[in-house]
This record gives structure tokens, C-alpha cells and sequence, in this order.
């Protein structure tokens, strides 16, 4: 099939679609970019624009409509004129600055850091760093305490990865599945605990790699086949929460956020860095106190 070169048409041979293009001035028609020829075909537009130099210039000022032939002749151009537009901008408003050095100074001076922290006078690379750093101590204090030894946290998720470590003194039977289950045992809605077809009770068990972890050159996990140097390495990570059965999932039900977590110091921090907007920091923190009254229900 033969396409004309104007309209959609199409026909069964060259010498139809040809005679369709006479009859009706259909052929295409490429312009030199500069004087007023005609061409009936792209490569003779460009054998002539090659010829006389009738490229139009393409390289265009930074600031006014000049556009010129060459990168060279452009910089000339913008160097004479002052014509060059600021490569340094400002993280918040739309000022410009020749120098990286003028930009900082203007932002700290204006605070304009997009991610920036006045008292402590530091940068971040992202708002997510941000939000962590004035959620620390350093800004929040440690104004968390454990039920049982007192000991202060700067938030709920660091207090609730204390006692299900294990690691309160006062609390030593404490761990990971005691808390679930106790937790699950007020959560009579399944707020936050996951309805389980199956729990198994021996999941706090300690794992110790033998020989047979070992294939000859590493210590391989039968699990996830995961290899480490030491058989201490692997027994460590056997140990962890990473293969664990997940026991908490987002309350954020209408947002369907629909994360799953395997401890509640993991949901915690889920939910403290406000990244489903279901709540806000400061009502973490008071849940969790709360989660841990006996007074209290659970009320995310």
C-alpha cells in the first residue's frame, strides 16, 4: 500500500497514489529554513540548506530571543550582554545566583533550606530526614518511659523496641510475643493486631547454626539461602525478626495503606513518620503510652 503524502489516503499502487498527489497538489512540501524554496523531498531541502548555509540557527539566548548558529557564538553573544541566566537557585523562592557560594548565603540567611533545621543549623537531603531529626531526642527530649524501669525514649517506637528486645531490666520475661499477646488480647477489634489462622507459640525460640548450615564455603540460611562468614553471624540473623510471622498491620483502613509488620516498634515507626497521614507524631506518642495502661483501650 502506497500512502499519500498529505492526506491519510492509501492506494494499491505507486503509480495511483502519484497520480492522486498531481491531481490534487499533494505532495509534501519541505521548506529551506531560511529562504523561501521549495523542495519536493527532505534530502534536497537539505543538500541545498547545506550548500548556501540557509540552516536556520537553533541555539538560543539564555534570556532574550536570539538564537544563533553555534554554542561559541551564543556565549559570545550572553558574555557581551550579560545575557546569562543564574545557574544556582534558591531551594524555596525563585531567586537565582551566579555562585553556589551567593545561594547558601541566602538561604541561610532567609532560611530558604527546603530541608533545613535553624537551631541545630543543619541540612538534610530529604523531608523524611528532616522529620526524624526534630522527632529525636535532640529535639523531643526523653519524655517516653518504660512502664517498668522508668528509662526515658524520644519515642514510642524506641521504648517499644526496648521491651520487646527483652532488653528491661525490670521486665525480663518481656519480649516480642508477650507483648503481642497482650496487646492482641485488649485488640478485640484487630485495631492493630492481624486475626491469625495460626500462631505459633515457640516463634520466640533461639536458633543456633550447626554444621550443617555450613556448604563449604559459607554459613548458608536454610530459609531465604542468605550466606554469612561466621556461623555467629548466621545464628544472629536466624535470631532477628527477618523471617518472623507478621503481627501488626496499619489501622489505616480507609486510606488502604494495608502494611503489615512483624513487631509493634516497627508499626510504631510506621506511624510516627506520617507517611500514610493517618496520624500525627505527637498521637503516637500518646497511644502508646496509653496502650500500655491497664485503664485504657486502644483507640488508634
Amino acid at each position: 500500500m502506497y500512502e499519500c503524502d498529505t492526506c491519510p489516503r492509501y492506494f494499491k499502487s505507486l503509480f495511483a497514489c502519484r497520480r492522486h498527489m498531481d491531481d490534487n497538489d499533494h505532495w509534501a512540501v519541505f521548506e529551506c529554513e531560511t529562504c523561501d524554496e521549495e523542495f519536493n523531498c527532505e534530502e534536497e531541502a537539505d543538500l541545498h540548506m547545506s550548500r548556501y548555509k540557509h540552516y536556520a540557527p537553533k541555539i538560543p539566548c539564555d534570556t532574550c530571543d536570539r538564537k544563533f548558529h553555534t554554542q561559541r557564538s551564543a556565549d559570545q553573544h550572553m558574555d557581551a550582554l550579560g545575557h546569562w541566566v543564574p545557574p544556582w537557585p534558591c531551594e524555596t523562592c525563585n531567586l537565582m545566583f551566579f555562585s553556589e557560594s551567593t545561594a547558601e548565603k541566602h538561604m541561610r540567611e532567609k532560611n530558604h533550606y527546603r530541608y533545613y533545621c535553624r537551631p541545630c543549623d543543619r541540612r538534610f537531603q530529604n523531608e523524611n530526614n528532616l522529620k526524624m531529626h526534630l522527632n529525636s531526642k535532640i529535639h523531643r527530649g526523653q519524655d517516653i518511659v518504660c512502664p517498668f524501669c522508668k528509662t526515658g525514649f524520644a519515642t514510642a517506637t524506641g521504648v517499644t523496641h526496648h521491651l520487646e528486645r527483652g532488653s528491661c531490666p525490670h521486665a525480663p520475661s518481656l519480649n516480642r510475643e508477650a507483648i503481642y499477646k497482650f496487646i492482641r488480647s485488649r485488640d478485640t477489634q484487630g485495631i492493630l493486631t492481624k486475626k491469625m489462622l495460626e500462631w505459633h507459640e515457640d516463634d520466640n525460640g533461639k536458633y543456633t547454626a550447626t554444621s550443617r548450615a555450613f556448604n563449604g564455603k559459607s554459613w548458608e540460611c536454610y530459609i531465604c539461602h542468605r550466606k554469612f562468614n561466621t556461623s555467629a553471624a548466621l545464628s544472629q540473623h536466624l535470631n532477628s525478626t527477618v523471617h518472623k510471622q507478621k503481627l501488626y498491620h496499619c489501622p489505616n483502613m480507609t486510606g488502604r495503606c494495608g502494611k503489615e509488620f512483624v513487631t509493634l516498634a516497627a508499626l510504631f515507626n510506621h506511624l510516627e513518620s506520617e507517611s500514610c497521614g493517618f496520624t500525627r507524631f505527637e498521637k503516637v506518642q500518646l497511644q502508646a503510652q496509653n496502650l500500655f495502661d491497664r485503664n485504657k483501650m486502644i483507640a488508634f
